[in-house]
């Protein structure tokens, strides 16, 4: 039971993190099922059952607060969903201990980039509402849906700050486009590890409990990237990547640094972080109240002609 409510409570917060920011349910969900002893195929099959559910809701939450693009959701959802059916057929016979720290190289500096550019320059509305092409978001969803099943997380990590770094979408949007098509994305990966597992290694029950956390934070995580500042929320994403994959990176086989050398490149990574969190809010509230100061422009009335 205990094991149960400690489930319950992470799919809670999970989904919280994942629907205000566009990732982090599956990493922490198979973080915590490794932890306790699943295998890597068992915890990723557990983590996208439940997600079928927390996606669904999702989805439907941020459609309901106008944060999806369905031309979005139908260019990368579709590929994606072809991405996680191989890696979730395929997963025990393939290795990721090379692709993950290569992953990680790349979305961190990916991250980085996010996190300076909505820090110091805002939203970037000069692309904004021009469209994503399919040659783009095709290749995107084929990878991170692959990843996403390989590795119990990763549909988040990869397309998220690939469509932030465009700069051709707002952040809500992003995140909630990311959000819904992951919905593809679950089903997909869920029947290539029923396939591959037949079920036999997968507890339902920590399905449930798992979906019944998410179910619940979805319509808040919605409501609040509907209502955080874009650039505190690219911000918020940025710190999210950065922190993710340095941890990734220091545990690699590549530089497997001490717990001495990690401990301090995390706090120094928080700070950072904080610290630009800190400076988006600052800023938010100068450029707001630098626009409520402009003067309104008089309408004028025509003046009649006289007949």
């Amino acid at each position: 039971m205990r094991t149960l409510i400690l489930l319950g409570l992470v799919g809670l917060v999970a989904q919280l993190v994942d629907g205000s920011l566009g990732m982090a349910y599956g990493v922490t969900s198979s973080t915590l099922l490794l932890a306790i002893g699943t295998s890597p195929a068992a915890a990723s099959a557990t983590v996208h059952l439940a997600e079928i559910g927390t996606t669904l809701a999702s989805g439907a939450s941020h459609w309901r607060f106008g944060n999806v693009d369905w031309k979005v959701v139908a260019k990368i959802g579709v590929p994606g969903a072809v991405g996680a059916f191989a890696g979730a057929t395929f997963l025990s016979s393939l290795s990721t201990e090379v692709a993950g720290p290569v992953m990680a190289v790349i979305l961190f500096g990916l991250g980085a980039y996010v996190l300076v550019r909505f820090t110091f320059f805002g939203l970037n509305r000069h692309n904004l509402g021009k469209p994503l092409r399919g040659r783009f978001l095709g290749p995107l969803g084929l990878v991170g849906g692959f990843f996403d099943a390989t590795g119990g997380g990763g549909w988040g990590p990869v397309g998220t700050p690939a469509l932030l770094a465009s700069g051709r979408m707002e952040p809500r949007k992003v995140v909630g486009s990311i959000d819904t098509s992951e919905f593809l994305v679950a089903v997909a990966a869920s029947i290539g590890f029923l396939i591959g597992l037949g079920g036999e290694e997968i507890n339902f029950s920590w399905v449930g409990v798992l979906l019944i956390g998410g179910l619940i934070a979805a319509p808040i995580a919605a409501w609040l990237v509907r209502h955080v500042p874009p650039r505190i929320l690219g911000s918020l994403v940025g710190g999210v990547i950065v922190f993710t994959n340095a941890r990734t990176l220091l545990r690699s086989d590549w530089i497997a640094a001490p717990s001495a050398v990690a401990n301090t490149v995390y706090v120094l990574v928080a700070l950072a972080w904080i610290g630009a969190v800190a400076y988006s809010v600052r800023a938010h509230r100068r450029d707001r109240a630098a626009a409520a100061a402009e003067p309104v422009p008089e309408r004028t009335e025509p003046v009649a002609e006289d007949a």
